[in-house]
């Protein structure tokens, strides 16, 4: 009669399943530390409070002008509420809601208005040609709402500038191209439509590239610091385009994951091939 003996873990087996165990523990403790680590002073907003309350100047607030090319929405409302309909023909193309939703992105139609033309000028029903250009929106108002009195009692006038709009990139949680409704924002503002900067962008470098006289214009601004609240590019301008980079832990993480990968993967084998002989 055979008898079959087979073999029991030993001691030794034991301990070197431990180690094993151990190393593996290792190796993976040294690449979570590769993923390298961000201080608070790259992530905390408008340092510099010495005391428990402070004041700041903010920049004076930038009221956009109205230019060729520009798609207005020109609401008319007075005590002839039937004959103001005559001047809202784009009331009902725009669900009865002039301006525009914060947060469209390129990818929706063209909004719906007035197009301001070449010669500044936009083309109303019964009015024909008003000069609109070089004026803010609240002045377009005025002077529809004036030329309106021949044929309505009273009446008013809401002008909105669908063409505001501002484009956040990079290190943010939402990238994307908004429409700004009350055409007026400030860069906080528009990080926060974007979801804020994410843990490893540069708070303290952001780039607002900005059109001026038919030239791009390049400009920093630091989050981290209270200066930011005096900086001309605290207010956004139609069409700006705000840019957050990637900071050092991102870069780094990404050097260090292509370098040490084929590393990683060789030793996690070597690792698996002793596991399958010793179990």
């Amino acid at each position: 009669m055979h008898h079959v003996y087979r073999a029991t873990p030993t001691l030794t087996t034991h301990c070197f399943r431990f180690n094993m165990n151990s190393r593996v523990i290792l190796l993976l403790g040294f690449i979570a530390l590769l993923t390298g680590c961000v201080s608070p002073k790259q992530v905390v907003y408008f340092q510099g409070v010495d005391s428990v309350s402070d004041s700041v100047l903010v920049a004076p607030t930038f009221v956009p002008i109205i230019r060729p090319a520009d798609v207005l929405s020109v609401q008319v409302n007075s005590l002839n509420p039937e004959k103001s309909m005559i001047f809202n023909p784009y009331m009902v193309a725009n669900g009865g809601n002039a301006a525009t939703t914060a947060g469209a992105t390129a990818s929706l139609p063209a909004p719906v208005g007035y197009v301001v033309s070449m010669s500044g000028e936009i083309t109303i029903p019964l009015l024909g040609p008003v000069k609109v250009a070089g004026q803010t929106v609240d002045q377009a108002g005025r002077t529809i709402a004036e030329k309106l009195t021949r044929f309505l009692k009273e009446p008013t006038v809401d002008v909105r500038n669908l063409n505001f709009r501002i484009s956040v990139l990079g290190e943010v949680a939402r990238p994307a191209l908004f429409t700004i409704p009350n055409n007026q924002v400030t860069i906080i503002e528009a990080l926060g439509l974007a979801g804020d900067v994410t843990i490893v962008g540069r708070r303290d470098n952001v780039l607002v590239v900005r059109e001026t006289n038919g030239a791009k214009k390049f400009a920093r601004v630091d989050l981290t610091r209270r200066d930011l609240f005096r900086s001309p590019y605290y207010y956004l301008h139609p069409n700006d385009i705000v840019y957050v980079e990637p900071g050092k832990a991102r870069l780094a993480s990404a050097d260090r994951a292509s370098q040490i990968t084929p590393i990683v993967l060789s030793a996690l084998s070597f690792v698996a091939i002793i596991l399958t002989q010793v179990f």
